[in-house]
């Protein structure tokens, strides 16, 4: 495979791969401050603007609902081209009605977890068949506008797509517009050298989205973009799904566990017994030469 460094790139021309969280309950939690008819509208004029700014851009949308996730635009087709805005919204809608129907039968309390492991990893398998497609290709990115909380049980493929996209030099911008900071992000942002934004006031969306993530990646060279105060890395164990400061780690296959276990569920490795240390003996004193 061709190493990326030798890929030729064009100067200023970006593919931007927008994955717009769909968790239908996460909307439902938050639709007296921000509708999603309201998010969308920000959404297509952001879209709008990026296709304005060079007639060579290119953009993907991949929804990211709470069962799937699917390319629902692609403004190189025929059909993105033509009736931009009536075309997307009609197949997000589409979209959400069958990802509502998978999860009529599930009973969440909250807004639920999206399926981000999974439209990451449709994103980078479309950026590499754009490498693949010839040695002229723009610059890809990728865009999470997310809002759902961290999924603990996605923390392994999540990782896997943040490295695949380091190493193939890919930068994950990420928009929070939920109501914590999302701790998957700020790593993916953070290691991929993107930007993580958490707006303060979603009424003026479009104009973080315009201000912050319209420039191209040649152009970010010259601007002071805004950067994370702090970034949680603190790691999901394998056991329990749950975010640990302190645990065990398998030293073959690197799998987390939050306690000693006596045989590593990912790879199989047989763990030694964690010593313990018997508190009930006393210190002996020890015998001091001069005092024989």
């Amino acid at each position: 495979m061709t190493p990326v460094s030798a890929k030729l790139y064009t100067d200023d021309v970006s593919l931007l791969m927008v994955l717009i969280d769909t968790n239908p309950f996460f909307w439902n939690s938050v639709k007296s401050s921000l509708p999603i008819s309201k998010f969308l509208t920000h959404v297509l004029a952001f879209l709008n603007a990026i296709v304005l700014l060079n007639q060579l851009n290119q953009v993907v949308v991949i929804a990211t609902g709470y069962n799937s996730c699917d390319y629902i635009f692609d403004s190189s087709t025929s059909e993105g081209q033509t009736q931009r805005a009536e075309y997307l919204l009609q197949k997000l809608e589409e979209f959400v009605n069958k990802d509502e129907s998978l999860c009529r039968e599930d009973s969440v309390d909250g807004p639920g977890f999206s399926l981000l492991s999974g439209s990451l990893s449709m994103a980078l398998c479309y950026i590499q068949r754009v490498f693949r497609s010839g040695p002229l290709h723009p610059h890809p990115r990728i865009l999470c506008l997310h809002g759902s909380p961290d999924g603990p049980g996605q923390y392994v493929a999540i990782m896997n797509s943040i490295f695949s996209a380091q190493r193939s030099m890919v930068p994950i911008d990420s928009c929070v517009i939920g109501a914590q900071h999302s701790a998957f992000l700020q790593q993916a942002s953070y290691i991929t050298g993107g930007v993580y934004l958490k707006p303060q006031m979603l009424d003026g969306l479009f104009q973080y989205l315009s201000t912050v993530f319209a420039t191209d990646l040649h152009s970010r060279g010259f601007l002071q973009l805004p950067k994370p105060a702090g970034v949680d890395f603190r790691a999901s164990c394998f056991c329990h799904k749950n975010t640990i400061d302190m645990g065990y780690i398998c030293s073959v296959c690197l799998s987390i566990f939050c306690k000693h276990q006596k045989k590593c569920s990912t790879c199989g490795s047989v763990f030694g017994q964690a010593p313990v240390q018997d508190s009930s003996t006393p210190d002996r004193k020890r015998k001091n030469p001069m005092d024989a």
